[in-house]
């Protein structure tokens, strides 16, 4: 009886974990250039010693994040823009590190630095992009920047934003919600990348599919949960059957 209430305990723990991810996907529909994440299931043996397994267990996992592309977006913002395909935007994290997102509808701080909508400082060719006061900034398919003073005549091209298009499978999503490359490393710029100036990508969350799985989560957790419960009962009656012995 205890290896029923240990996979059904289990088994509903990790229903929690994976309606987690899914609600977060849910959440996260409207926002602009978000991945949605995977979850899967498995049963996971535990051995002591060498033969068969005496226990399995449920196991939750999040291997990987959905990278297809969301749909495109026009807006007419001179600081938006989309990646065509592959790739992504280098930004600084909170913690100083080299993160890639690809929610590109951009800012101009205060203080002139260009910042994505979380507020992420830009990376460009040699750090941070800094815009200096400017009646006009116009973002190429290049990601190259360039500004224009009060006299249209008066052009510049302070930096270039930082593009990179890293191996999908080498990168992992923070709880910040930025992509790094699992090994700490910065990846190389890719000069390939092309942008669509006036554009912001959607959010990548089928809404329908995540409300289904969340709903078929919920429905195993109860099954789970009445498991215990039968576990429960099965326990008691046959501690009352070797009292009446």
């Amino acid at each position: 009886m205890d290896r029923a209430l240990y996979i059904s305990m289990t088994g509903a723990k990790h229903n929690m974990l994976a309606q987690t991810v899914h609600s977060n996907n849910l959440a996260n529909a409207n926002t602009t250039g978000f991945r949605a994440d995977f979850a899967q299931a498995r049963s996971m043996g535990v051995y002591h010693g060498e033969g068969h397994p005496t226990r399995a267990y449920a196991l939750t996992e999040n291997p990987s994040s959905n990278f297809s592309q969301g749909a495109m977006i026009q807006t007419g913002r001179d600081l938006d823009f989309a990646i065509e395909g592959e790739g992504f935007v280098a930004v600084q994290s909170a913690d100083g590190s080299e993160a890639y997102t690809r929610a590109a509808s951009l800012q101009i701080t205060a203080q002139g630095q260009l910042v994505t909508g979380s507020n992420m400082p830009v990376l460009g060719q040699g750090g941070p992009v800094f815009i200096p006061p400017t009646s006009k900034i116009d973002i190429g398919v290049d990601g190259s920047i360039t500004i224009k003073g009060a006299n249209p005549l008066d052009l510049a091209q302070p930096d270039r934003i930082r593009l990179v298009n890293p191996d999908l499978a080498e990168l992992e999503k923070g709880e910040d919600g930025l992509f790094r490359l699992r090994d700490g490393a910065e990846a190389p710029i890719d000069g390939a990348i092309r942008l669509q100036p006036g554009f912001v990508e959607s959010s990548n969350v089928n809404a329908i599919s995540e409300f289904t799985d969340v709903l078929s989560l919920s429905r195993q957790y109860e099954l789970s949960v009445k498991m215990m419960k039968t576990v429960e009962g099965n326990s008691e009656s046959s501690a009352r059957l070797l009292q009446s012995q």
